[in-house]
């Protein structure tokens, strides 16, 4: 029997199930098979130069009459959403790339084909368009000494008929190839994910004291939002600059591993950290504070010559950035770390300074770090054997550090875009998803929420994406609360004491300082996958996630601003309209029939309730309910799909849900239906019923309860939490 692979090159076209996605494909570049045996259906791509390099680029083929989506880095850090129908539309650094191709006219199937470049030895691959509408390969080893003339596994393509289970397939296989990450549903997400939390970054940056945690954390707690976690962000550390350095003003480098003075205690400085740790479990009842360092020590590195840190070995060193990032981002040139240096730990000792640090923190309460600055590394690589071996040695170490350390897991990974890392990860298991929340830039707010939906798509198949710290009290509170609230990852927000929006914060965080967490990242919806939400003038974006027993949406207006190609900066552009319009289905959450009690019989008809004017629509399958939304960065539409809705109030309502059974009993006088809940939390319960119930109990209780027969929404009172015994009311109708 011959086995006819879904994806070749084949009369210098690369096909995936007989779509033709690149034309022209040179003769230098080389296919590989994914499998020894059994369908095909990836492969892996390649090619050969003539002469041993460092770095080499070649076109892969044509590419022409698609729609893609990419991420690329367009900075060193943080990776961003491009969308296109040609290859001159590919971006420098792209790091994932997902194209659709069209079975025929605009009404045929659709294919969804995934390029994934990869680690091949010690090189590092991306991808990138040319004028001429080539899709060119590029390859980097970091390192003028370390070079190669050939490669057979520089890219993964994988092609299916749904794009998510197409990309986790692709990531899947990769995997298996590469042997050297997980994936985000074989980690352990840390407890913090479940809890509200507070940073201090925005409230103080660098400025912050332990006194500023403990005004921040009792602000919160007495306003009705108590935080369970807290990341003490940058300001902790030890740091002095370099004292023969004559750049005003001199890069601060890490001078111990241990807190500066002010996180000693006054009467007793041995105490250290563990003070306000103390304070923040015992006082404020927190579970978790993590600390936040750079992978290096802190941005300048380990400063060299300083006693008490010559057991690491730290030299200088001055980053050589990539010819991609620098064209993305040509302010490095002028960058403090590429004038004045910095100092790294030498790479066989960064076990021994991480745990070292790590040790030192757990031992004074400290549950988890906050790794920042990660992509630095693939700009030291010179001498050391490149980037991608630097960034495997300090991976290596610091995921060995956090398991012997921290036995919750308790890691974020913080300007980390490149694959480098991506590639390697095996324990870290929340990844940041954008670049940061800017309270003082009203260009970044739509800018940001468009990122951080499209980058999940690719990051969250690694890690669970972090949609960052924001402000509650903040013109664009709600935008970025509600936002958070269907991510699936960590929300904190990071208020300055006193400045709290509480009727924001009550939609998103219980009473006890849980929140309601949807299972997985949220990401765009199908049909927005392709559209350019941030810069077309014409699309919203809707983004979906899944909670056990509901599907939720939100649909936000990120019109008017983004990363311009020509500046390389963030720019605002004009916008056709002032309002903009869109629709739902019930499809539009991708796994909504898995809510289905049974998904066989399901006919994909739909209870939507709207967060924004609180009402209960039902919508037949493919049917659409239209949403309009002014450009402004405050307005937002979140609704909770299927009958089941949850707590409201809340803005993820249905991820209050966590258990359901349905029981029909006949009897004598008929048949009662009953249906047992089990919700957590408090506030009003909401449910949709086609009839109206003949009861409700909450426990052993009789409670009452509304019904609205025009829409059919049931609601009923939660006033308190449940009790300390019980993790979930039970609320029991009947029919």
């Amino acid at each position: 029997m011959t086995i006819t692979p879904a994806i070749k090159i084949s009369d210098r076209k690369l096909l995936a199930k007989n779509h033709t996605i690149l034309t022209a494909v040179p003769d230098t570049v080389i296919a590989t098979s994914a499998s020894s045996a059994g369908p095909v259906e990836g492969v892996f791509i390649g090619a050969v130069f003539d002469e041993d390099n460092s770095r080499h680029v070649t076109a892969l083929g044509t590419l022409k009459d698609v729609r893609f989506m990419a991420c690329f880095r367009f900075k060193l850090w943080w990776m961003a959403q491009r969308m296109g129908d040609s290859g001159r539309d590919v971006p420098l650094e792209t790091q994932f790339l997902l194209v659709e191709s069209r079975d025929g006219d605009d009404e045929g199937t659709s294919l969804y084909t995934v390029f994934l470049p990869l680690i091949e030895g010690p090189f590092r691959a991306c991808l990138q368009g040319n004028a001429e509408d080539e899709l060119e390969l590029c390859l980097e080893s970091g390192d003028v000494e370390t070079k190669a003339s050939s490669f057979t596994h520089a890219v993964f393509v994988m092609a299916g008929t749904d794009p998510f289970a197409t990309i986790t397939g692709a990531i899947e296989a990769v995997k298996s190839h590469l042997k050297t990450f997980r994936q985000r549903h074989e980690k352990n997400l840390p407890g913090i994910v479940d809890y509200f939390g507070w940073c201090t970054w925005d409230a103080f940056y660098q400025e912050v004291t332990q006194e500023g945690v403990e005004a921040g954390l009792a602000s919160l707690t007495a306003c009705g939002a108590p935080p369970k976690f807290v990341i003490i962000d940058d300001g902790w550390q030890l740091t002095g600059g370099d004292t023969d350095d004559k750049q005003p003003p001199p890069l601060q480098r890490l001078t111990g591993i241990k807190e500066n003075q002010k996180f000693q205690k006054k009467d007793d400085p041995s105490v250290g950290i563990k003070n306000i740790v103390s304070i923040a479990k015992e006082k404020y009842g927190l579970k978790y504070v993590y600390v936040w360092h750079a992978i290096t020590g802190y941005w300048g590195g380990v400063r060299p010559g300083v006693e008490e840190m010559k057991e690491y070995g730290s030299t200088m060193k001055y980053p050589m950035v990539s010819k991609g990032v620098l064209e993305n981002e040509p302010v490095w040139k002028n960058d403090a770390l590429a004038i004045q240096g910095l100092g790294l730990v030498n790479p066989k000792s960064a076990f021994k300074f991480f745990s070292d640090m790590h040790s030192y923190l757990a031992e004074k309460g400290i549950d988890g770090v906050k790794v920042d600055v990660q992509c630095i590394l693939e700009t030291l690589g010179g001498g050391l054997g490149g980037r991608v071996e630097l960034t495997r040695q300090y991976h290596q170490a610091l995921d060995a550090s956090v398991s012997r350390n921290f036995p919750d897991n308790g890691c974020i990974a913080c300007m980390s875009h490149n694959t480098d890392a991506l590639y390697c990860s095996k324990q870290t298991a929340i990844v940041r998803a954008s670049d940061d929340f800017y309270p003082r830039e009203p260009i970044s707010h739509t800018i940001h929420i468009a990122c951080v939906a499209y980058n999940s798509v690719f990051l969250g198949e690694f890690m669970q994406p972090d949609w960052d710290m924001f402000h509650s009290q903040h013109p664009a509170g709600d935008y970025h609360g509600s936002a958070r609230a269907i991510s699936g990852g960590p929300l904190y927000v990071s208020d300055a004491p006193g400045k709290h929006n509480f009727e924001l914060l009550k939609k998103l965080v219980l009473p006890d300082g849980s929140i309601l967490r949807a299972c997985l990242p949220g990401r765009p919806t199908r049909d927005c996958l392709f559209n350019d939400p941030a810069r077309d003038g014409v699309s919203l974006l809707k983004i979906w996630n899944m909670n056990k027993y509901t599907g939720v949406i939100g649909v936000y207006n990120c019109q008017g601003a983004a990363w311009n190609t020509r500046e390389r900066i963030n720019t605002f552009h004009q916008t056709g309209t002032d309002a903009l319009t869109s629709h739902i289905q019930g499809q539009d959450v991708h796994l909504i029939a898995e809510a289905a009690t049974d998904p066989e019989s399901w006919t994909g008809d739909s209870a939507i309730y709207s967060h924004r004017n609180n009402q209960l629509f039902t919508l037949p399958h493919k049917a659409a309910l239209p949403v309009s939304l002014k450009s402004h960065p405050s307005k937002c539409w979140l609704r909770e799909l299927t009958s089941l809705l949850g707590l409201i109030h809340m803005f993820n309502a249905g991820g209050a849900i966590q258990g359901l059974k349905y029981e029909l009993i006949h009897g004598k006088c008929g048949s009662v239906g009953k249906v047992e809940v089990q919700v957590k939390g408090c506030g009003v319960f909401g449910a949709y019923s086609s009839v109206k119930p003949r009861k409700a109990t909450v426990g052993s209780n009789e409670v009452e309860f509304t019904y609205d027969s025009e829409s059919g929404l049931v609601t009923l009172s939660l006033d308190q939490m449940p009790d300390e015994n019980k993790k979930f009311h039970v609320v029991e109708i009947e029919l």
